[in-house]
């Protein structure tokens, strides 16, 4: 069996032990040590590192089991690794945040699904393996979430659609007002921090670390000023200030992880300084109206403007919202000491009626069905007028073709088929027309297929002239 070392900068980390491999033994040895620099190994006499899986700034993540379960329980060791010369007040930080988390994790965790579970956090000793002096570290241990976080799958699989992106906005809020009803805010959201496991897809928000943890009431009252602790790019101005946050400071931060996943570009790229605001709608033209003014609205630089609470955003998201052109000023919903001031009055705005709108399709997703679409076309009338010889009217074939090639449509724009089912009915029907010489005609089966095939690309051209058309003119009028 093998055990990672988890002392910084070990020369040879990887420990390998063949008496390990028996069951019995690895559940009852007492310890285990690194034969490169003497470290303990089995970690709280329980954990067994196995795998290193990331690094940050405050420490390394490795993958681990617990010896003390019946199934050899999958967990994450999360250890204090500060990276850097840190002054003496910066290491007193960054340990504290690293005892936030587990903090956090043992009071959130416990009590929602998609919040992972805090099972340990414990200091460990050990004398320097370079001088006489002791070394100290702390570890965290929480729930592993089998799974890839959605900066990964931004870059392997590409943009997602107005779909996918709705359902991860809906998911997070729903775990936002969790989180911010327990008198906490998050400070970090941004895609690498949401999971979705591999399995069930469920999304999981993970890395709170930056957590603010605020007063409920007044007589327990907290600093108003926050931590430097922010991402770039995610972060809102006035979390980079230091200044005070709020729960919109966590919907301002959810907003910029939705338009990077919807465009694929780096937040700061879509960010104007000189005016700023945010220039992002050009990236994602086939946005909906209803969602560009719900994520306009979150990124507003003043936190009064923006929505107070991940409870209103669901509520513009699941209702047929009017959402007015000039936001109406009010204070801050954050967790404060002091009553609201009222809102100044405000010349009221006409207000506008967002319509609920189709399904909304990537350019990729609109290109693939206009190939499948093609492909489908040209197999179905080939395959029909080889039917010929049973005396059917040209009229009649045609008006079969076109009620067949109108429901495969139909069921691409509203989604009852799409990705990997055009794949499978392409195949099928091609599958078909090979092993039914009947539906050949008078073509041979190569000849069909380079049909279909030009047909498609034909389609393909012809669908994507007309959005190009359709884009120049949207912006000229």
């Amino acid at each position: 069996m093998e055990i990672l070392c988890t002392r910084p900068n070990c020369p040879h980390p990887r420990n390998f032990f063949s008496d390990l491999d028996d069951a019995t033994k690895l559940k009852t040895i007492q310890g285990k040590y690194c034969t490169s620099c003497g470290m303990p190994l089995i970690l709280a006499g329980r954990y067994l590192p196995l795998r290193l899986l990331g690094k940050g700034g405050f420490g390394a993540a490795f993958l681990a089991r617990d010896r003390h379960t019946p199934a050899m329980r999958e967990c994450v060791v999360k250890q204090f690794q500060p990276a850097g010369n840190l002054s003496p007040q910066e290491l007193t930080l960054a340990q504290s945040l690293f005892e936030r988390e587990a903090e956090v994790l043992e009071k959130l965790g416990n009590k929602h699904p998609q919040i992972p579970d805090l099972f340990a956090f414990f200091p460990l000793i050990v004398p320097s393996s370079t001088s006489n002096q002791e070394e100290q570290y702390f570890y965290l241990v929480q729930e592993y979430i089998d799974g890839q976080d959605l900066e990964t799958i931004l870059a392997n699989q590409g943009t997602f659609s107005e779909t996918e992106v709705i359902e991860i906005l809906t998911e997070i809020l729903k775990i936002l007002q969790f989180v911010h009803q327990n008198n906490s805010i998050h400070r970090d959201i941004k895609p690498s921090n949401i999971m979705r496991d591999r399995l069930s897809g469920v999304l999981h928000l993970l890395d709170f670390g930056a957590v603010k943890q605020v007063a409920a009431n007044a007589n327990h009252p907290t600093p108003n000023r926050s931590t430097g602790i922010y991402s770039m790019g995610f972060a809102p101005p006035e979390q980079m200030a230091g200044a005070q946050v709020y729960p919109s400071t966590d919907l301002y931060a959810l907003a910029a992880t939705c338009i990077n996943l919807l465009t694929g570009k780096p937040a700061e790229q879509m960010y104007d300084y000189y005016k700023n605001r945010w220039q992002w709608h050009d990236y994602a033209p086939q946005t909906s109206d209803r969602l560009t003014k719900i994520l306009d609205r979150m990124l507003l630089p003043t936190p009064s403007e923006r929505f107070q609470s991940a409870t209103e955003v669901l509520e513009a998201l699941n209702t047929r919202p009017v959402i007015q052109t000039q936001p109406t000023v009010n204070q801050p919903q954050a967790f404060t000491l002091q009553p609201p001031a009222p809102p100044p009055t405000i010349p009221s705005q006409p207000k506008r009626q967002i319509q609920l709108s189709l399904p909304q399709f990537s350019l990729l997703e609109i290109l693939a069905s206009a190939a499948f679409t093609g492909f489908e076309g040209a197999l179905l009338y080939i395959a029909l007028s080889s039917l010929a010889i049973f005396n059917l009217s040209p009229n009649l074939m045609i008006g079969i073709w076109g009620m067949i090639l109108g429901g495969l449509i139909f069921a691409q724009i509203r989604r009852v088929i799409e990705k990997v089912d055009l794949l499978i009915i392409a195949g099928i029907s091609a599958a078909i027309i090979y092993f039914v010489p009947l539906l050949q005609g008078a073509f041979v089966v190569q000849s069909i297929f380079m049909i279909g095939i030009m047909a498609a690309a034909g389609v393909m051209g012809i669908v994507a002239l007309f959005r190009l058309i359709y884009q120049l003119l949207s912006r000229l009028l």
